[in-house]
């Protein structure tokens, strides 16, 4: 594999990850994909974290799985993790600390210096900081031997919050598992299940728009569903969009989705699916995916996974998003939370026809095969590792 060669020094290495918890998420398929890396290149990957669906994902991988509390941010229970992550590194031998969020970072920087380790941070989120006390929590990210930001936009971001050098901070964007996400491995079946399952029959000839996130309103469900009566106001009935995700215990704001739906008459064109584990296949399911976040993505690797499947996206012009879809070419970049301009893209992308989205989602494939592919993130990762190891033991 290339992250076995590029980074030959590192094959005993031993490497303790903390993430709070292994639901759904970016950071979380991160740790995975670090993880096996380690492993694949003849070393040993430990990960603490509450746990959670992805678990048996990360064990099938070959690494070791610690279950503990991280995702906590009582300072008895930080304290209480500081020292069980301690007795691990002792234990285990482990040669360096990854810390993936801020509480678990505390444990993981505090038990770092009691045993004398290098101490890594990804910043995999925008923090934001109102007040003093809120950067001091933020900061805990920079204080150990390297930050890993997970974008440009992230990096820039945290240069400007935080007095620490640029020397210190690295740029190493998410990758996308291209062994996964690859539409030469997906076979009908896995397609044909999802659309039994969702209701959409094979008559069914219009075009299918993807959201894939959990239902949290800073994904911008609301947007769309404004965004789509517009379109349907105006004559439009050659769409259907679906929501991939669940609500993770937020079954307000699912009921406040479902509620919309229905009072803006979009019951036949918009349907809210819930989580789903076949990606891939939910991607060449549809046409079009969509990514109207609220908020900037530090990355967003939900812009990337469609693209690598040869789907064009729609993504909010702001975070990370715009450095992974190019404008008119990849997809498009629409300014957040304007339902008149989603219903204008949407509509753009509509009147383009399959024939033309099929040729824009073929740069997108060939773009992210290029750029954003999970072998070049892991290299990067161990190389980095390697680097912090090296400048430890030169003191």
């Amino acid at each position: 594999m290339l992250y076995a060669v590029a980074v030959d020094s590192l094959r005993k290495l031993t490497l303790l990850q903390v993430v709070p918890e292994l639901e759904t998420g970016g950071a979380e398929q991160t740790t995975i994909d670090v993880a096996r890396a380690v492993v694949q290149a003849g070393g040993t990957a430990l990960v603490a974290s509450r746990g959670g669906r992805m678990t048996q994902r990360l064990i099938a991988d070959g690494a070791q799985f610690f279950e503990m509390p991280v995702h906590t941010k009582n300072p008895i229970t930080l304290l209480q993790n500081s020292t069980a992550l301690a007795a691990l590194i002792r234990a285990h031998k482990v040669d360096l600390i990854h810390a993936r969020s801020r509480a678990p970072a505390f444990s993981a920087l505090w038990a770092a210096h009691r045993t004398g380790i290098p101490f890594v941070a990804t910043y995999h989120g925008v923090y934001k900081a109102q007040n003093p006390v809120k950067r001091w929590y933020n900061a805990v990210m920079t204080h150990g031997d390297l930050v890993i930001a997970n974008s440009d936009y992230t990096r820039a971001h945290l240069l400007a919050e935080h007095n620490i050098s640029q020397d210190k901070v690295v740029t190493i964007p998410r990758g996308v598992d291209l062994s996964r996400f690859d539409p030469a491995v997906v076979i009908p079946e896995r397609v044909q299940k999802l659309q039994a399952e969702w209701g959409l029959p094979p008559e069914d000839t219009r075009t299918r728009i993807l959201l894939g996130g959990r239902l949290t309103r800073i994904k911008g469900h609301l947007t769309i569903i404004q965004a789509a009566a517009l379109m349907k106001g105006a004559g439009r009935r050659d769409f259907v969009i679906l929501f991939a995700g669940d609500d993770q215990g937020r079954s307000g704001y699912r009921q406040a989705l479902e509620a919309a739906i229905v009072k803006a008459d979009l019951v036949d064109e918009i349907r809210l699916v819930g989580h789903c584990m076949d990606m891939p296949a939910a991607f060449l399911l549809a046409d079009l995916a969509i990514l109207p976040t609220a908020v900037p993505e530090s990355f967003g690797r939900a812009a990337v996974e469609p693209q690598a499947m040869g789907r064009p996206v729609i993504a909010s012009a702001h975070g990370g998003v715009t450095e992974t879809v190019l404008e008119g070419k990849t997809g498009w970049l629409v300014p957040p939370e304007d339902p008149k301009a989603w219903a204008t893209a949407l509509s753009a992308a509509l009147d383009m026809g399959p024939t033309a989205l099929k040729a824009m989602g073929t740069m997108s494939a060939s773009r992210v095969r290029q750029l954003y592919s999970n072998d070049a993130m892991c290299a990067a990762t161990l190389a980095a590792y390697d680097q912090v190891l090296a400048a430890r033991k030169s003191g």
